[in-house]
Order: C-alpha cells, then structure tokens, then sequence
C-alpha cells in the first residue's frame, strides 16, 4: 500500500513549531482544561474497546441511531480511515468531492480506485450530475466533506440528499464528514440520519474546540460499524481514557459549549471578511471557520504568499497547493479574537510592503 505525503501536515511540520501565530488552524480556539474535571482515575483501557456504551447512545441520538451503530474512535481521522478499510479494496471504487482535506482522497487512492468530482468555483457548488455520471457498477462508497474543508461552502440539505439516493441506488455508502456541522447556525441533518446507506463521522476536534483529546466517532448502519471495528483492534484497540471522560462532559454540556463557539466564530468570521473584502480579495463566505481565499496580486503562487508571510511575520497560513489549488490560500479564523486580530496586522505588513 502507497500512500502520498499529505502535503498540509508536512508544510505544518516545516512552519508551525516555530511560528508566532497559527493562522491555519481548522478549529474553534482550544477550551482550558480546568472547565473539566479531569480525574480520570484509573487510566486503563476503554471497556469495551468501541467506547462506553452509555457515551455511544449518546451520540447515537444525533444520528437517529443507536448505540450498537456508534464506534468512538482516536479523532474523525481515525473514524475515517475505519471506513475506507472496511468498505474499500482493490476491486472497489470511490467517488471523492474534491478539494477536501487530504486524508479524504488519498486513502481511498492507497486502497482502490478513486474518481475525483470538484466542487465549482467561485461559489463551490456541486453538480449532482457530475456525481451521476462517476458512480460505477464497482462504486461502493462516495465520500463528502460538509462543511467543507478548505472552502467553507455549507451543500444544502437537497443536494446531500441527491447524492445519499444516487449512492444507495448504486447499492453504495454516502460517507460524509461532518466535524465542521455543529459550528453552523442551522445544522443540516446529519448523513447518517438519511438512511442505511449514511455514515457520519465526527469529533469533539473542531466544533468543540478539545483537539488535544483525539476523541471521535463514527456512525451508520451496524453492519459497517461492526467491521469497523473489527479493523479498530489493530489501529488503537481504544479510544483514550481520558479523552472519553472529557468528551463525556462535553457532550453533557453541548448547547453551552456550541454557543459559545458559534459566537466566536460568527465574530471571527466578521473581522477576517472585513479584511478581506479591504484587499480585493475573494471567498466563498464560509460555514465553519475556514476560509479559502485567492492569492494577493504580485504573488505568484499560494504557497510563495504563505512562506513569505511566515518567514517574515511568523504566521502560518495554509497554501492552496496543499488542496490542489495554487491560487488560493487557506486563512483559519476560529482562534482566539485578539491572536486573530494579530495574525492579520501581520499579514497586512507583507501585503503593504508589497504594493
């Protein structure tokens, strides 16, 4: 199995650790730990090794699922790569909406065949036809990202729903993650709620803004669930203890904590969509806290704007390479107000040098 470098981890990498200001970030600013009771106690493994069954009903209540149809996992990566193992090998095909974040395509690549659909610019709309046409009598799964990642383009409910009938007529999975969906104002229902042919995958990463404790799920029917977590005993047998304990208590405190955090992005959005409309830029307004936005003029490339700006300024942005577009740049919006305010003075200084 081959598997190409993920090219935003890898700039990360190079950047991030001695950086000033990560203008990057995908998620909400990160929650202290002292709003929890962070008490573990004894720090063995999660019994069973799928997650707490009172914590996956829980969850599964989002889904219109139960508890049996829930596996918690190491962050939405993990819940992810779960389902590419179990429904994809050589002899499978997938359908990708592109751009979306690289683990979402390139897996799928590593473990069969892949036909890539793009959303279309400016506006980042998907052609359900397009979808259509990708389907193959081999397809077993199509695979979303809603909100999407880097755009911020939010599919309405109508168009998901297109592309869930085009998949289960084609006796294939609609696998959509949703880590970004809770950070709307009005959340979509989620894929696994459309039927048996919905997975959802999600975390406490993005929208709750707790990262650091790697802990998501999937959810869908119980016959993928059960597979998944079959090929989950030999990636971390469980999700983490404490991660699980804290996440419990994030999702007994949901409402609070998703209004806070839709508070701080609706601000942050509103101070970084001032900033870019101040210089001629352009975006598709985003859902979430990420935007995707075209490259300054006298700046050849995304990535020649964005190693300019961290080599000068200390501020790490994301080059639209890294998601197949060179001419655009990912700006992160979800960190805290004030760090954001900095971020783009910064990034202001390389612009007014520039002109």
């Amino acid at each position: 199995m081959d598997i190409e470098p993920f090219a935003l981890e890898r700039w990360f990498a190079r950047y991030e650790h001695d950086a000033d200001i990560m203008l990057a970030e995908s998620g909400i600013r990160s929650l202290d730990a002292d709003r929890f009771d962070t008490d573990v106690g004894e720090l063995g493994y999660v019994v069973p090794t799928n997650g707490d069954p009172e914590l996956r009903a829980t969850i599964a209540e989002q889904y219109d699922r139960d508890a049996a149809e829930v596996c918690c996992t190491c962050g939405a990566q993990e819940a992810n790569l779960l389902v590419f193992l179990t429904l994809l090998d050589d002899a499978d095909h997938a359908v990708v909406v592109t751009p979306t974040y690289q683990s979402l395509r390139s897996v799928p690549e590593s473990l069969g065949e892949v036909t890539t659909v793009a959303l279309d610019p400016p506006t980042w709309d998907l052609d359900v036809e397009s979808v259509a046409d990708a389907i193959r009598r081999e397809t077993s799964l199509v695979v979303l990202n809603n909100p999407n990642n880097p755009t911020g383009r939010y599919l309405s409910e109508e168009t998901v729903r297109a592309v869930y009938d085009l998949a289960a007529d084609a006796d294939a999975y609609l696998l959509c993650d949703e880590v970004y969906r809770l950070l709307a104002e009005d959340p979509l229902p989620p894929v696994a709620s459309m039927g048996e042919y919905g997975i959802s995958t999600s975390s406490v990463t993005k929208a709750y803004g707790l990262a650091g404790l790697r802990f998501g799920w999937l959810a869908g029917p119980a016959e993928v669930v059960d597979a998944a977590w079959d090929w989950k005993d030999y990636t971390t047998i469980s999700p983490g203890q404490f991660g699980q304990h804290l996440a419990r208590q994030a999702l007994d405190q949901r409402e609070a904590i998703l209004a806070e955090n839709r508070t701080v992005a609706a601000e942050n959005r509103s101070i970084t969509r001032e900033w870019v409309e101040r210089h001629d830029l352009s975006w598709h307004d985003p859902v979430g806290v990420n935007g995707f936005v075209t490259v300054p003029d006298g700046f050849e490339s995304g990535e020649a704007f964005c190693r300019r700006v961290v080599e000068e300024e200390g501020v790490v942005l994301a080059p639209g390479e890294t998601f197949g577009h060179p001419d655009r740049f990912r700006i992160g919006f979800g960190l805290p107000t004030e760090t954001l305010r900095e971020g783009i003075q910064r990034v202001d200084s390389v612009l007014h040098d520039d002109r």
